[in-house]
């Protein structure tokens, strides 16, 4: 009972792998990307764990839960309930905050309800997503959107002629037939020429007109346009839309701070409750290090119990290095990493034992100062009688694992099995690609190149920068560092985007990673190869698209059927009609120098990049095996893909284009330590090249490798936003209060 056993686990490309974790200890789980590593813990042992404890429930609660199909693996014993915590951005739209997400809110709306003056009523009316607490004017919003007429309308034309702007709003949209048929205009006269009433009508009447439905006369709603557009994008949470519908919407609405609630969200009752002076408001806004200290001098003994719970939950927050989060901030905002520290510190309190928590690369984000404290909670886990299972690639979390899984040897099909299991100082010795980079560092650069000119961000106060003005230095290599919330981000992303908006951005933001995107749909390449077989066959290129004509009708070019199977789990198989090959047999006769489209889908793209000679796709392969990505194969989804192999693939995506300046944002989330050297020599390439290349990064390996460093701080929130140091790898060695020198030290010391 100390150990789960898991037996011939096949997910994805694990190769019947067998193995052992021990109970009640921290287990790592290495690895090159693509090794296998989420194959095996997340998408089979995280899988079956969640599976078997569903399968407790009845069928009606069943029904009501996310599904898990069962792994393809023989068996799996000692398995406890597991809790995944992943790191998929926190969603809950504009309604969400860190205090929402956390339950600290909660706990400080009762404090309030208790013992704050004067008194309002129950902890409800502390709520702004709560009709009783929330400010009437923005409904709990903090701030008012409202529909810009100016933007909205072209008073010059008719009706007819598209006075009303929005594509949803044009002739021939349902919206527009209702305006045609309500009878209150005449199409074609111009909106300049209005009287008050057609006014009225246009924007704000809501009343009901007949109108014809497929012959059949009804009675249906008419709105005003404003109050249609009310209704159908402003009153709607902005998370239900697309990205599309909300980037149409931002060109004709204007947006400001709420006049009657300053952004708080609360109705004035709540906003005027105080406890020792401090509104809930005014506890919401501080930085969660100053949050403690606060919460620290009240007395009052009704209210002791809750300010304790606070102090500690608050206290975690800090403790993951969180400190500069304020209570109010959206979850939206939050980074990858940043949404997996919050999911940690709802675990930290709780009193259950016995689980398996599950753990995705949690130092991603994290500067080498807070790994040291994550390491702590996970210690403090499993210290309490849990199973602890980390994938990671950071030396300092594997360096406390109790025990160590090595998935590879390399990535792929090259990879899927286990190469070594046991402690940290067997893993040192090692003959695996992880054993011999936990032995070997990268050297700090000494011969660094000097800057052709310079790139100058001036008084940027974006955040909590405070007015700062630096001189980024051209053709070479930046690196920006700093504590998490130091304002990295903000100098880089927004103050130096603004300014030198010609740079092309490989950052964090999500690939569309659904089962119908591949590394060919995603890169562009597609549209080429249907071009080189519809050219190759005299036919349409939409024969080839699995999305469009040349689907198999019975997968409908997915290649897996599903099979519902009601009160138990769905089915996945390969379709027996083209064999997993997504396209109609009509279409797969049709060849390019010999191959059939599936078969050329079915290439890696190192053999992809020996088969197709064509210039606009050799720099896209070229690319691709460039970074690293040269066992993916052109048709695999997305879906299917690890975190660090779709950064990569957007990497590839953007490095084959022509550009000046190259703007990355922690490109070595995902990386196996192996892989931080091929990423350097690609951005050596490319500055070898004339280019100037600015990464945001805490990897101390980049860091050493740096032509020139712009460090942050010294802490994050409001004890950062100011740049402390400035120079070469060498030169930050000397620096002082900075807590980035101090880790290289460390390092080169090491």
């Amino acid at each position: 009972m100390d150990r789960i056993r898991i037996v011939g686990a096949r997910e994805n490309n694990l190769r019947n792998v067998t193995v052992e974790v021990p109970k009640r200890a921290i287990t790592v789980f290495t690895g090159v990307s693509g090794s296998g590593k989420s194959s095996l813990v997340f998408d089979t042992i995280a899988a079956e764990a969640q599976r078997q404890l569903n399968e407790t429930f009845t069928a009606f609660a069943r029904a009501r839960l996310p599904k898990y199909g069962q792994p393809d693996l023989d068996s799996v014993d000692n398995l406890s309930a597991a809790i995944v915590v992943d790191q998929k951005r926190l969603g809950g739209g504009s309604r969400s905050t860190v205090g929402t997400i956390t339950d600290i809110s909660a706990i400080l709306r009762l404090l309030f309800s208790r013992i704050g003056q004067p008194h309002v009523g129950h902890s409800n009316a502390f709520s702004f997503n709560d009709p009783q607490g929330m400010c009437p004017e923005c409904e709990g919003l903090g701030r008012t959107t409202t529909l810009d007429l100016d933007a909205f309308l072209d008073r010059s034309r008719s009706l007819n002629e598209g006075a009303l702007l929005h594509p949803d709003f044009q002739p021939s949209t349902w919206y527009f037939r209702m305006f045609a048929a309500s009878g209150f205009f005449d199409l074609d006269k111009p909106l300049s020429q209005y009287s008050d009433e057609e006014w009225h009508n246009l924007l704000h009447a809501r009343t009901k007109i007949p109108i014809d439905v497929q012959g059949a006369p009804m009675n249906a709603a008419y709105e005003g346009a404003v109050e249609k557009f009310n209704r159908l994008f402003i009153k709607r949470d902005t998370s239900e839309l697309s990205e599309r519908s909300r980037q149409t919407i931002r060109r004709f609405v204007t947006e400001r701070v709420c006049p009657a609630c300053d952004g708080a969200r609360l109705n004035e009752a709540a906003r005027d409750c105080r406890i020792d002076g401090h509104s809930i408001v005014d506890l919401s806004a501080m930085e969660a290090t100053e949050l403690v200290e606060v919460l620290g001098t009240f007395r009052d003994p009704v209210g002791a119990p809750m300010v304790e719970s606070l102090i500690d939950r608050v206290g975690n927050l800090v403790t993951i290095g969180l400190g500069y989060l304020s209570l109010d901030r959206e979850t939206a905002t939050l980074s990858g990493g940043e949404s997996q520290r919050i999911k940690m510190v709802r675990h930290l309190s709780s009193a259950l034992t016995e689980m398996m928590y599950i753990f995705d690369e949690p130092s991603v984000g994290l500067h080498a100062r807070d790994v040291a404290r994550l390491n702590t909670l996970l210690r403090k886990l499993r210290d309490k009688g849990n199973t602890v299972l980390v994938v990671e690639h950071d030396r300092d979390v594997i360096d406390i694992a109790d025990h160590v899984i090595d998935i590879g040897p390399r990535a792929g099909a090259h990879g899927g099995a286990v190469v070594f299991a046991g402690t940290v100082a067997e893993l040192v010795d090692a003959p695996t690609l992880t054993g011999r980079y936990m032995r070997h560092k990268l050297p700090l650069k000494t011969g660094v190149r000097q800057g052709t000119g310079v790139m100058t961000v001036a008084d940027a106060a974006v955040h909590n920068l405070k007015k700062v003005t630096v001189d980024v230095p051209t053709g070479v290599l930046t690196v920006v560092t700093g504590v998490a919330g130091s304002g990295k981000s903000s100098l880089v992303n927004e103050a130096f985007l603004a300014q030198h908006p010609e740079a092309i951005v490989i950052d964090q933001s999500a690939v569309g990673a659904s089962i119908r995107s591949s590394p060919a749909t995603y890169t562009g390449m597609m549209d080429e190869i249907r071009s080189l077989f519809a050219k190759a066959n005299k036919v349409s290129p939409g024969l080839f698209s699995f999305n469009s004509k040349g689907a198999c009708p019975a997968c409908q070019g997915l290649g897996i059927i599903y099979t519902d199977l009601a009160f138990m789990d769905g089915l996945k198989s390969a379709c027996e009609e083209c064999e997993g090959q997504r396209f109609r047999p009509e279409v797969l006769r049709h060849k390019l120098r010999g191959r059939s489209i599936a078969e050329v889908l079915d290439m890696t793209a190192e053999e992809a990049a020996e088969f197709f000679p064509e210039p606009k796709l050799q720099p896209i392969l070229r690319a691709m095996v460039d970074v690293g990505l040269d066992y993916l194969r052109l048709g695999q989804p997305l879906s299917t893909l690890s975190g660090g192999e779709c950064q990569r693939v957007k990497l590839a995506t953007e490095l084959y284009k022509s550009g000046t300046v190259y703007v990355m944002d922690e490109p070595t989330t995902g990386l196996h330590m192996s892989d931080i050297k091929h990423l350097l020599d690609i951005i050596e390439r490319l500055v070898s090249q004339g280019n100037s290349v600015i990464v945001i990064e805490h990897n101390l390996d980049v860091i050493k490798n740096a032509d020139w460093i712009i460090d942050l701080g010294p802490e994050g929130g409001s004890g950062g936003g100011q740049v402390i140091f400035e120079g070469t790898p060498e030169q930050l060695l000397k620096a002082e209060h900075s807590h980035t020198a101090a880790a290289v030290r460390r390092d080169v010391a090491a």
